[in-house]
């Protein structure tokens, strides 16, 4: 295997080790560096859409994936007060070919880091990235490395080196892990949601196993206003369980898992878009470039496909650096744009303190989604195809 080309990537996520291992496949030289002493997982559960199980698959992390975690085949939210639906959508009927699969961060982050070190890339803890400058990347407190012929930005939504100056939104959301109730009636192949107005939204997410672990779990949150969370510590567990409850009561086996409050991690979420998603040896890729609210359940995954068109763009322009950072740019531009235009519109109908919106969201786009052909786009909205994804293809060998 011919090693030509010498990238370093910043920041050892999703992103991150699916570069590393798309392009040390490829045969290239890839160094990942990582704050952390030991390379760790940060979060709870997410849903890889059918457009980042098909990047999973491109590097050979599909079929670990799939066994980690759990297939989704609807997202269905209700009204807390009047049990109306609010959401319906649809990947395929179960056991169909398109479905969402509902994963823990740390098993998605096992899987990656596996395929990562199996290709080839070499994994390097305890460097914190603090800049960059004429390809070479800087440590806190550590001598620099260097020069690179790229460096990959993937060092998320705190990145020292993106100039992404994202607007903070006014929600966020706690989040944590519990095991699968034994007692439930909810259905282990959905996404289900309760939302009170929009000032109020908790859901469950069935998400597979831990590492190392067998048992069954589910990502529980609750939305809240992103500066309100050290109010919600100071009303106690207990408080919040039974306001939980009352709202929904299949909600209550989940939540009586909650103990403390370091149980619940807060998200708290941006938006923004990077024009220029690259710069002189640098390019910015997932959280780096671009961000927002979850709501779509899209994060991951754009973070999936900016890793793999980047690696496609490298393939396609031979070794031209800064064309291959034009062509990635290029072919995520538009599906970028959409998504974070599709998020920006839908996040104030299901977290703001708006009273007009849920009306409008209940009483005129609910019904107006069940009507052909829009289940169809919805559907395909959330698998996250709704235009490609991107445009270049491997040149032919």
């Amino acid at each position: 295997m011919k090693h030509d080309t010498h990238i370093a990537i910043a920041g050892a996520g999703i992103g991150g080790l699916a570069a590393a291992a798309a392009l040390a496949q490829a045969g290239h030289r890839v160094v990942v560096f990582d704050q952390f002493v030991e390379a760790r997982p940060v979060g709870s559960g997410l849903v890889i859409q059918p457009v980042g199980l098909n990047v999973l698959h491109q590097i050979g992390a599909g079929d670990a994936a799939l066994a980690r975690g759990t297939r989704i085949h609807r997202m269905l939210g209700h009204e807390a007060d009047g049990g109306h639906r609010v959401l319906d959508v649809h990947y395929d009927r179960p056991g169909g070919a398109r479905f969402g699969l509902g994963i823990h961060r740390a098993a998605l982050f096992a899987v990656l880091l596996d395929a990562a070190i199996s290709a080839g890339a070499e994994i390097v803890t305890g460097h914190k990235v603090t800049g960059q400058h004429d390809r070479r990347l800087y440590f806190e407190g550590r001598k620099d490395a260097g020069p690179f012929q790229m460096i990959i930005d993937a060092s998320g939504a705190r990145s020292p080196l993106s100039p992404l100056r994202a607007k903070p939104l006014g929600y966020g959301a706690l989040w944590a892990t519990v095991d699968w109730p034994e007692q439930t009636g909810l259905p282990c192949d959905e996404l289900r949601q309760i939302y009170r107005q929009a000032s109020r939204m908790l859901g469950v997410l069935p998400i597979g196993t831990l590492p190392g672990d067998r048992a069954q779990k589910a990502a529980i949150f609750w939305s809240l206003p992103a500066s309100s969370h050290e109010n919600w510590r100071e009303n106690g567990i207990r408080k919040w369980q039974a306001e939980a409850a009352a709202l929904w009561p299949e909600y209550a086996p989940f939540a009586d898992q909650i103990t403390e409050p370091e149980q619940m991690a807060m998200a708290r979420y941006s938006h923004g878009t990077l024009r220029k998603p690259w710069g002189q040896g640098i390019v910015h890729i997932g959280d780096a470039a671009h961000r927002a609210s979850p709501q779509l359940g899209q994060g991951a995954n754009m973070a999936l496909l900016d890793a793999w068109a980047l690696a496609q763009a490298w393939e396609h322009a031979q070794g031209d650096g800064a064309r291959a950072m034009q062509l990635y740019a290029r072919a995520r531009r538009w599906h970028v744009r959409i998504y974070q235009t599709m998020s920006w519109a839908f996040t104030p109908q299901y977290q703001s303190d708006s009273r007009i919106l849920p009306v409008l969201r209940d009483r005129l786009l609910f019904p107006m989604s069940m009507v052909p052909p829009l289940p169809h786009i919805l559907s395909r909205l959330v698998c996250g195809d709704l235009i490609p994804p991107h445009g270049i293809e491997r040149p032919r060998k």
